[in-house]
C-alpha cells in the first residue's frame, strides 16, 4: 500500500509511506528524497532512468520528497554527486548526529512526521536554496526552452547547465526531458490517447513519446498506461510504482 500526503512543514515536500511489498520501478521526476527504512536514514538522489523495485531491502518505508532543486542546501552536497545513487545519510552527515537522529525517529508513530522535522530542523541551520532552481524548473515544466529559461533567469548556458548540476543532479535539458516525462505519465494514467498524450505533454509527435518514455522509463506508454492507470479512474492518480519509492540503494529509490 502507498499513501502520501502534501508536507505541512516543509515548502514543497510530499510525505508519503509504503507497506508491503514493493511496486514497479521507480521512475525520474527530478526531486531527491530523505528516507527511513527500517531504522535506517537514507537519501535517494535524483534519477536519470528506472530503478527496480526491492533496491533496498524492507517492509515499511516512509519518505519526504523534495521538490527539485530544494534538497541540496539541506544535505550539504550538490545533487549531480547523489545523481542515480542511494545513500547512508551518515554519508554526508556525522555518524554521531545520524545515530541520535535515528533514535529520535524511533519515538515517532509516524516515520514521516519525523522526517518532516529532522528537515525543518536542519534547514533552520542551513543555507537556503538555490533561488534560481524553482524559476528553472517551473520554466521547464511548463514547457519553455533552456534558451527561454535561461534568458528569463539571466544566465549563460554553462552558468545555467553548472547551476542545474548543483541543484537537480542534471542539466536543464535532461531535468526538461524529465519534467515533459511526468507530464505524459500523468496524461497516460488518466486515460488518455497516445497521440493526445504526446501533443499534450510536448513532444514532436508519438513516436517522440515512445522513444522518451522508453529511454527514461523503459517501458512504453501503452505498458505503462496498462499498468499503472487507476482502475476507477475517479480514484486518483499519483503511480504507487513512481515513488514507491522503496529503492534507495542506488537513487531514487523515492523518490
Amino acid at each position: 500500500m502507498y499513501e502520501e500526503r502534501p508536507s505541512p512543514l516543509v515548502p514543497g515536500g510530499i510525505v508519503w509511506r509504503r507497506t508491503g511489498a514493493p511496486g514497479g520501478p521507480v521512475l525520474p521526476d527530478g526531486c531527491m528524497d530523505l528516507l527511513w527504512v527500517g531504522g535506517r536514514l537514507l537519501v535517494a538522489g535524483p534519477d536519470t532512468g528506472p530503478h527496480p523495485a526491492g533496491e533496498v531491502p524492507g517492509g515499511l518505508f516512509a519518505g519526504l520528497r523534495f521538490a527539485p532543486g530544494t534538497a541540496p542546501a539541506l544535505l550539504g552536497v550538490p545533487a549531480y554527486e547523489l545523481r542515480d545513487r542511494r545513500v547512508e545519510l551518515a554519508d554526508l552527515w556525522p555518524e554521531r548526529e545520524v545515530r541520535a537522529l535515528a533514535e529520535r525517529m524511533n519515538a515517532y508513530e509516524d516515520p514521516g512526521a519525523g522526517l518532516e522535522r529532522l528537515a525543518r530542523g536542519r534547514a533552520a541551520r542551513s543555507a537556503p536554496p538555490d533561488p534560481l532552481a524553482s524559476r528553472v524548473a517551473a520554466g521547464l515544466r511548463a514547457g519553455e526552452s533552456v534558451a527561454a529559461v535561461a534568458a528569463v533567469v539571466g544566465l549563460g548556458p554553462r552558468q545555467l547547465h553548472r547551476r542545474s548540476l548543483d541543484a537537480f543532479g542534471y542539466g536543464p535539458r535532461t531535468l526538461g526531458r524529465v519534467l515533459r516525462l511526468q507530464r505524459a505519465l500523468e496524461l497516460a494514467r488518466r486515460g488518455l490517447p497516445q497521440a493526445e498524450v504526446a501533443h499534450r505533454a510536448g513532444y514532436a509527435d508519438q513516436a517522440h513519446l515512445a522513444r522518451e518514455v522508453r529511454a527514461l522509463a523503459g517501458t512504453t506508454p501503452g505498458s505503462y498506461a496498462a499498468a499503472y492507470a487507476p482502475a476507477d479512474p475517479a480514484a486518483g492518480s499519483r503511480e504507487a510504482a513512481n515513488r514507491d519509492t522503496a529503492q534507495p540503494s542506488g537513487s531514487s529509490t523515492a523518490a
